[in-house]
């Protein structure tokens, strides 16, 4: 970040704010460069600490006469910060005593965060898991963990989890969760959380460790490195019937739309499960993001970006745009909410000076869509503050979207158009196809795509908030 020459600082200079202040409670480290001579070392401690551990932001704020002052050019091989030494091992006898307390298990389970994926261990991971025939659930950074095709996962668990997974983690008796925080939104209520299971976490981050769920053995560790002293120590067993007992329960109560009529989210993501060899998927945040976490046939490490812990509406857009940026050869969609994109709309002028090819997918129900389900479920349908259409007494219905009496500002085709993008709006199932094979011909430039959908069409399963997993709404409250 750019900052107000030294000599101005505190002065309240034109433009100067406390930007190291400002961020320092978001971001893994923060620094001002005072001396021109420090630049090269707090360039190359900042990329290491960003990098290193539990991965995270880092900000070097550089005031004006510091980025204009010529000086060395020397950038340092080697970092060595006292007080930040990331643990790069693994204790053996911890390791040990996991696989013995797994080798007893008759229900194991494995629930798997998005530190798997970030430590880059995905096909040892699946190595594991085929070598101990143990079921595995995801978060939803999680996700990608392994094939979401293999017959041993479940689908992701939490207050919007399936029912299979979410029985998963109440009736185990043993627990692996490796790289996950065990955040609210995966425990719904923390005092009935896997009660009834010993539970063994492995994260990098030793503060994560028994800060939410206490845990009978913790690994403090790189996801990689611990999964691969698994490998050398565990002994596979027989686990019985529980891996079909939970197979069976995906297939009796599957996460689907399939008994709604016209077009759905789902057909919309199947689309892309079906026509597109591994694609990257970002999303926004609500709940474009999660039926993409739902639907999404997820076969590998950053295959999906999303924005978990912080859920930051506005963020699939430009994340799409970076990914396409890092990945010239490979299919980049971003799928988005009509309230969340707005957020970040502008971006377009970036894809078109850059051409990028990225599709944007717009779920247009009418709504902060998040929002409004809870009003719905819990506020006796008082949609305060959520309806972003025209008729703010109006809400989208199939009899709307066949009348085509839709009404929203913006029309998102005219202003896609406005850039010099393309763009089409669909509201039928047979026309999803054609929809995508514009954006597929158009390589100069993002394509939008823009699906009106019912505006109460919910995600479900749904956990009411302070309620236990076992707690599902598994249909609309009527």
């Amino acid at each position: 970040t750019g900052q107000v020459d030294l000599g101005l600082m505190g002065n309240d200079a034109f433009q100067e704010v406390d930007t190291v202040g400002i961020v320092r409670n978001i971001c893994k480290y923060a620094v001002t460069v005072r001396d021109r001579k420090d630049l090269g070392r707090i360039l190359k401690e900042a990329f290491y600490i960003a990098r290193t551990g539990r991965p995270g932001p880092v900000v070097v704020d550089i005031p004006k006469n510091i980025q204009k002052a010529m000086g060395s050019d020397e950038y340092p091989t080697e970092v060595n910060i006292r007080g930040y030494k990331p643990n790069t091992t693994v204790h053996v006898g911890q390791v040990k005593k996991a696989c013995s307390i797994i080798s007893k298990a008759k229900r194991p389970l494995f629930l798997l965060g998005g530190g798997v994926s970030i430590s880059g261990a995905n096909d040892l991971m699946m190595e594991l898991v085929e070598k101990t025939g143990i079921p595995v659930v995801t978060t939803l950074m999680g996700k990608g963990a392994i094939d979401s095709r293999h017959p041993l996962y479940l689908g992701n668990v939490g207050i919007h989890g399936g029912y299979a997974p979410n029985v998963a983690i109440t009736d185990c008796d043993v627990m692996i969760s490796i790289g996950t925080r065990f955040n609210d939104r995966i425990t719904g209520k923390l005092s009935t959380f896997a009660q009834n299971c010993k539970i063994i976490h492995i994260d990098v981050d030793a503060a994560s460790i028994s800060k939410n769920i206490k845990v009978d053995i913790p690994i403090v560790a790189d996801a990689k490195l611990a999964i691969e002293k698994i490998l050398e120590y565990i002994e596979p067993h027989d686990l019985g019937e529980w891996p079909k007992q939970l197979q069976q329960l995906k297939a009796e109560r599957p996460v689907t739309q399939a008994d709604e009529e016209g077009l759905t989210p789902q057909t919309v993501i199947e689309y892309i499960n079906h026509h597109y060899e591994h694609p990257i998927v970002t999303t926004d945040v609500g709940q474009n993001q999660l039926w993409t976490t739902q639907f999404l046939d997820v076969k590998g490490q950053y295959q999906m970006l999303t924005s978990g812990g912080l859920g930051t509406m506005g963020y699939g857009f430009p994340a799409a745009l970076g990914a396409q940026m890092g990945n010239p050869d490979k299919r980049v969609f971003a799928i988005c909410g009509d309230g969340g994109v707005q957020m970040n709309i502008q971006e377009f002028a970036t894809a078109m000076h850059y051409r990028l090819p990225v599709t944007l997918i717009i779920l247009n129900n009418g709504f902060l869509g998040n929002v409004r389900q809870w009003q719905q479920l819990f506020y006796d349908k008082r949609y305060a503050c959520t309806n972003l259409m025209m008729d703010e007494s109006a809400i989208v219905t199939r009899d709307i979207i066949d009348n085509d009496e839709f009404e929203y500002v913006p029309d998102f085709v005219k202003l896609a158009e406005a850039y010099g993008a393309k763009a089409m709006r669909i509201t039928k199932v047979e026309d999803i196809e054609k929809g995508f094979q514009l954006a597929d011909t158009f390589k100069n430039g993002p394509t939008l795509l823009e699906f009106i959908i019912p505006t109460e069409l919910n995600v479900l399963p749904m956990v009411p908030a302070g309620k236990s997993l076992s707690d599902m709404l598994l249909k609309d409250k009527k």
